[in-house]
């Protein structure tokens, strides 16, 4: 059997318009379980995901509640959030495994990722967490909090924190060991938590790590056999957004080169999931998918989405 890295999309618990409260969450975790279930009967598979709308709001509410319990650093946070956000899935799935018959347990692996403590990154912060804000709002939090906030995509303004490059996973040999047994894990939830080695110690650091390529460096430390991405639409597009917009049904690791450095993916947005898909395959991948929840069987059935090869 095949092992796969399915990444998750924000939208697998938050989608446009919705409050983000726990009952919407569990909500939408049950509506991502009904989309993907299938794959588990074909696949071992490890889930990742992120979590930029939820370790905002655990940020926020450190902020707010400072003068009466402690703030949490940022490396805390995002193990808080991997808690919170692993049990939603967890809950979810495991609730239509049982209902479909499916015979699989799942379980969420506290995954910690190893950066370089140089790396750039922490001298020039770049990944959106939290919520969105109106120039005004993000000028305001900016002024009086000392944030980082960038225009995110067009979609509306918002803080950003360091974002270094993954370079190891932590507890691959674990997660390794539990699909081998036949376990759906759960793991580098929002990345995982940054990590560096000092004086042959772990120690954590402030940053959130970008789920895609934290997902195409796990997928390369376990092996898998394909990387898949979910994601908010069917396909990658070429000129997305624009009259002349083409979609795209496969390409090589030498076009997704090609595309990227002539500015066709945002930042923010598209890029992120190419680059690692790059990555994924120029450290021996097989293939990578990226398409919408909704398509994902369609995808694998060949019907839509966006192949990468090598």
């Amino acid at each position: 059997m095949e092992t796969l890295v399915l990444a998750v999309g924000g939208n697998a618990l938050l989608r446009p318009g919705d409050r983000g409260t726990a009952e919407e969450q569990m909500l939408r975790a049950r509506q991502t379980a009904e989309e993907i279930y299938r794959i588990f009967e074909e696949f071992k598979v490890v889930i990742t995901h992120g979590n930029g709308p939820q370790v905002g709001a655990i940020l926020l509410q450190n902020e707010h509640s400072k003068d009466v319990v402690p703030p949490m650093p940022l490396d805390v946070c995002g193990a808080m959030s991997q808690g919170q956000i692993g049990y939603m899935l967890e809950q979810s799935f495991q609730n239509l495994l049982e209902e479909k018959g499916i015979d699989k347990n799942i379980v969420t692996v506290l995954t910690r990722v190893i950066v370089d403590e140089h790396d750039p990154a922490f001298e020039n912060p770049s990944k959106p967490i939290g919520p969105f804000y109106t120039k005004e709002e993000a000028k305001k939090l900016a002024r009086e909090k000392g944030w980082h906030i960038i225009e995110d995509a067009g979609r509306g303004w918002r803080r950003v924190v360091p974002s270094p490059m993954p370079l190891e996973i932590v507890e691959k040999d674990a997660i390794r060991k539990l699909i081998d047994e036949g376990f759906i894990a759960i793991a580098v939830g929002g990345g995982g938590i940054p990590v560096i080695r000092k004086n042959k110690k772990l120690i954590g650091v402030e940053g959130v790590i970008d789920k895609d390529l934290a997902s195409a460096v796990l997928a390369r430390d376990i092996g898998a056999d394909r990387l898949i991405i979910l994601t908010s639409v069917e396909k990658v597009y070429l000129n997305f957004g624009k009259p002349e917009q083409r979609g795209i049904e496969e390409m090589s690791v030498e076009e997704a080169r090609r595309y990227m450095e002539e500015g066709h993916f945002k930042k923010g947005s598209m890029y992120p999931k190419i680059l690692a898909s790059v990555l994924y395959l120029e450290s021996g991948g097989k293939e990578v998918l990226i398409t919408s929840p909704e398509k994902v069987q369609d995808a694998l059935d060949g019907k839509t989405g966006t192949w990468i090869y090598p």
